[in-house]
């Protein structure tokens, strides 16, 4: 059974991010509708990111390539890992992703980079990963060189993702409640009525199409094993 988990690196658990990270899951249950879809909000746990204790690069450790750190977000690091689909979600704050993702992925990643001739990565899986990111603004002010470094770590170690974005996104469910001077409401509400359903159904068509990938090369291993191999 293919399992699919996406990482939720926003505070609200019903906010932009979540919208769209819950549009991608819809499309992988429409195509793989038998495949495990979990979402994990990482606000729901209590975790700091790499300590640079280096127990994951030590020779001969049962920890090597993997976090040496006990807490509650290790069960989520192993799930991560064994993933066929991996989905990391993350609204943009400070023109960069969340203080949670950026900790999270410290501690899925560097365990599995190591520091082996050409920085050889041991990954238990080459899962096929999407990356989703949300922002206030527009689309000529996404932070690309950040989140390409981001994505390269990411792309090293498993695969290079498949990215979604949601622009311009409408922050808050009263405007009148806040000291907002930079951003009119109306064209908000306007690009929220109009452009964010387009972006919605672009998270439910990657979903779509990342589990039919994984479904063809499901079907594909299964025929090769039943008809070539003794």
């Amino acid at each position: 059974m293919n399992s699919v988990i996406i990482i939720n690196g926003s505070p609200r658990k019903d906010g932009n991010t979540a919208k769209m990270c819950r549009a991608f899951a819809e499309g992988v249950k429409l195509q793989l509708q038998d495949a495990t879809v979990e979402t994990v909000n990482l606000y729901d746990f209590d975790f700091k990111g790499c300590r640079s204790c280096f127990a994951c690069k030590l020779k001969g450790s049962k920890n090597y390539g993997h976090c040496s750190v006990k807490d509650s977000i290790m069960p989520i690091l192993e799930k991560a890992a064994q993933a066929d689909i991996l989905v990391f979600g993350s609204p943009i704050f400070l023109m960069d992703i969340s203080a949670q993702m950026k900790a999270f992925l410290e501690r899925l990643i560097f365990p599995f980079a190591t520091y082996e001739a050409g920085y050889k990565t041991i990954a238990p899986k080459r899962c096929n990963v999407a990356t989703i990111y949300t922002m206030n603004v527009p689309k000529e002010m996404f932070p690309e060189t950040i989140v390409a470094n981001i994505e390269s770590f990411i792309g090293h170690v498993f695969n290079q993702p498949k990215r979604i974005c949601a622009f311009n996104t409408y922050q808050f469910s009263d405007y009148s409640k806040y000291a907002v001077e930079v951003f009119d409401e109306e064209s908000k509400r306007k690009y929220r009525d109009c452009i964010f359903p387009v972006e919605l159904e672009a998270a439910f068509n990657m979903g779509m199409k990342m589990a039919e990938n994984i479904e063809y090369a499901s079907f594909r291993t299964a025929y090769l094993l039943h008809n070539f191999v003794a």
